[in-house]
């Protein structure tokens, strides 16, 4: 399917589609990368996000080394990465010598950590996101960084507010969320000790055709399973929308380091959302519990702001979803949980 670069499909049809459509870089990502020197390296490039926002770098920065590091442990990623014109590096970020032996490049975007399955091995969750960002930050402490965080380092707040701003303080639920702080607070210590220039990027649900709240919630109405309103509200953002915005944040890098909420601008109700959906699948969701007064929810002004609104707004992704899911088209067969109260993943 041929697409210029300003127009959205009406259906994804099948996975190269979708593919190409994440790795589509936007005017604004082009114009904001003009900005900065120097090439790209992406730590924990193999995970659910992190292959598609390595193609975007690469289509906007053609003529830069975009290079993707993780263990590779699973088939599949390095080989379609290199197809990109991305070069990967096969490293274990819980060695010190193996992340001081990486190419000492100007722009860093951290996607590695822990979280699903983090409440089995909690040591190896504490390792990977706080340990980690704390080897990375000193190897790396005269390159920009973009780390990756989550909105669920806030306390639950009310659905009828605007959401967690960057100015509350973290107060989470359960050892991930607690974990992730950490993360942070390493990224943040190193910054101020040696003025590295970056941002931290709190994303709340990143929205694939392959997983996302909207994939699960459609999947249940589909296999005929109940959909919990219990944590009734929710925000999230297309997948593309969030890897271009944190590339633009190497446009947008502050020293010492600063956060920066990126979602969907809205505060959406499960309920409706499983309603919309419903209607596309033919089928009534089946609906259980009552809508708590209290979610996890991030006020993305900030965002909004800098980047302008996401792209791809929620009607065309509840379009997408309920046409991919009612096509039994591939799953990552990762939940996001998003409905869990008590932060444990």
């Amino acid at each position: 399917m041929l697409l210029t670069r300003d127009t959205l499909p009406e259906t994804i049809p099948d996975i190269a589609t979708l593919d190409d459509l994440l790795c589509r870089p936007s005017q604004a990502l082009i114009d904001d990368l003009s900005k900065i020197d120097g090439d790209l390296m992406i730590l924990g490039v193999a995970g659910k996000m992190g292959p598609t926002l390595a193609g975007l770098a690469k289509g906007a920065l053609p003529g830069r080394r975009v290079i993707g590091v993780a263990r590779f442990s699973e088939a599949g990623a390095k080989a379609w990465l290199e197809a990109r014109g991305v070069e990967t590096i096969a490293c274990d970020l819980l060695d010190e010598t193996a992340i001081k032996a990486l190419p000492n490049v100007r722009n860093i975007v951290f996607m590695a950590g822990r979280k699903f399955g983090a409440e089995g091995d909690l040591s190896l969750t504490w390792a990977m996101n706080a340990h980690v960002p704390a080897l990375v930050a000193q190897a790396f402490c005269h390159s920009r960084i973009v780390a990756f965080s989550t909105g669920c380092v806030y306390p639950f707040v009310p659905v009828d507010g605007k959401g967690s701003n960057e100015s509350m303080a973290p107060n989470p639920p359960g050892e991930y969320a607690q974990s992730c702080v950490g993360r942070e607070r390493m990224f943040e210590y190193f910054s101020r000790k040696f003025s590295t220039p970056g941002r931290l990027f709190r994303l709340n649900y990143a929205i694939d055709m392959r997983y996302g709240v909207l994939h699960d919630i459609a999947s249940k109405i589909l296999n005929r399973k109940p959909i919990d309103v219990s944590l009734g509200h929710v925000n999230f953002i297309w997948q593309g929308d969030a890897s271009s915005q944190a590339l633009r944040c190497l446009a947008h890098c502050d020293t010492p380091t600063s956060l920066i909420n990126v979602s969907g601008h809205e505060i959406l109700a499960v309920r409706d959302l499983a309603a919309k959906l419903g209607v596309r699948l033919g089928r009534e969701p089946i609906i259980v519990g009552k809508e708590e007064p209290t979610a996890w929810l991030t006020d993305t002004s900030q965002a909004v702001k800098l980047f302008g609104p996401p792209i791809v707004d929620t009607e065309q992704l509840i379009k997408w979803t309920a046409d991919w899911v009612a096509r039994a088209m591939p799953s990552f067969g990762k939940p996001t949980k998003y409905e869990v109260r008590d932060g444990r993943y």
